[in-house]
């Protein structure tokens, strides 16, 4: 069983900026990518940025230049350090990693943006 272990969340006004963490741990496992994902009220769960143990990256249209994703495969951990901050950045972020045999969510951390 892989558990996922997020941080990171918290309120900021408009501009702002915050930096989530999520570290993945149990027994052995291979990730094949690592990602977050958000959830705003009343919405569907939106991919916002996906990276792979060899460094590459996406990320959705809403996010980029303002959010930057980042790994260490040492400490199986993954980042995402987002800027700019607007309102509709407001959302419950989910770490997501992928392995060669399953999928595993974090709990969810709460971002809210407003004045």
């Amino acid at each position: 069983q892989v558990q996922l272990v997020e941080s990171g969340g918290g309120l900021v006004q408009p501009g702002g900026s915050l930096r989530l963490s999520c570290a993945a741990s149990g027994r052995h496992f291979s990730i094949n990518v690592m990602g977050w994902y958000r959830q705003a009220p009343g919405k569907q769960r939106e991919l916002v940025a996906t990276i792979t143990p060899g460094g590459s990256s996406t990320y959705a249209d809403a996010v980029k230049g303002r959010f930057t994703i980042s790994k260490d495969n040492a400490k199986n951990a993954v980042y995402l350090q987002m800027n700019s901050l607007t309102p509709e950045d407001t959302a419950v972020y989910y770490c997501n990693v992928v392995t060669r045999s399953d999928h595993y969510w974090g709990q969810g951390t709460q971002v809210t943006v407003s004045a």
